[in-house]
């Protein structure tokens, strides 16, 4: 028995002498500066900002700040640009040099004179200005007029592969667009949020029984154009925060009726995994 006490006794001492010598990076645990962000977007986009403000709340960031919000149903970028002047609240905001993270949400037609315009303008009065983009999921799940889907529950029956195949041909436009933007400024200043991805692998989980309790894709939209009903807004929520924080969602708490502790922690997997590896999102997986 005395063996044994001395045994212990010595392991302590170990392990204590190894917690006194062993640095802590308390800069890289502790929660990042709070940004303050201004949301412009469509009906894909524009349930974003509450859900990231609780996010950060959940995951102990001080200071963040919604600095404003502009939503326009169906919008392209460029109506946004267009808004007129006492209505237009995103031109004011970025004129101040106070946004940190400028976010849109591109609609199928690209490119988007809007992007670029937002763009010159917030890096002319911020040079350290973040520009985001949401590539949402694709609307009637195809981009030809012809084979719209015309009913919600056709989703069940769509080939996901198809929707993927249009959801990639699609973003790839815009990461051109994107891409000549930066390269026109000297550096990756405007980044783009994979939302679509995530939203279709959310939907081949799904298919293949992965995903507890959801038993159809249409359950998770309202209508047949694509309105995500709450497991999508918090999917959708989780990529933009991984896109603006640049880190996991995973254990964070989001206030989502209907959505269970299980299909969060799949969700916020989901957005890490498809933001993080994504090289246009400016988010690099933890090594």
């Amino acid at each position: 028995m005395a063996i044994g006490i001395l045994r212990r006794c010595t392991w302590l001492v170990f392990a204590f002498t190894v917690a006194l010598t062993t640095p802590f990076d308390s800069a890289a645990d502790a929660p990042p500066a709070g940004l303050r962000v201004f949301y412009t977007g469509h009906s894909f986009h524009m349930f974003v900002p509450a859900r990231v403000e609780q996010l950060a709340k959940s995951a102990g960031i001080r200071g963040h700040r919604t600095a404003g919000t502009q939503g326009i149903g169906g919008s392209r970028v460029i109506q946004h640009w267009d808004l007129e002047d006492g209505k237009n609240k995103a031109k004011p905001a970025l004129e101040t040099g106070e946004i940190d993270v400028f976010t849109m949400a591109a609609h199928l037609a690209i490119p988007d004179a809007g992007i670029d315009n937002f763009t010159e303008l917030g890096l002319k009065h911020n040079p350290e200005l973040r520009l985001l983009v949401q590539a949402s999921w694709m609307p009637f799940d195809v981009l030809a007029p012809e084979r719209r889907i015309r009913d919600n529950a056709q989703r069940d029956q769509v080939d996901l592969a198809e929707v993927q195949h249009d959801t990639d041909a699609w973003r790839k436009n815009l990461e051109a667009q994107v891409d000549a933007l930066n390269k026109r400024h000297g550096k990756q200043a405007v980044f783009i949020v994979p939302v679509g991805d995530a939203v279709n692998e959310l939907r081949r989980q799904i298919v293949v029984g992965k995903y507890p309790s959801v038993a159809k894709q249409s359950e998770l939209f309202r209508d047949s154009i694509g309105h995500g009903l709450g497991h999508v807004q918090a999917l959708a929520a989780y990529c933009n925060f991984v896109a603006i924080y640049r880190r996991s969602p995973e254990g964070l708490t989001l206030m989502e009726p209907g959505v269970t502790d299980e299909q969060h922690a799949i969700l916020q997997k989901i957005a890490w995994e498809t933001v993080s590896k994504y090289d246009h999102s400016g988010v690099k997986p933890a090594q």
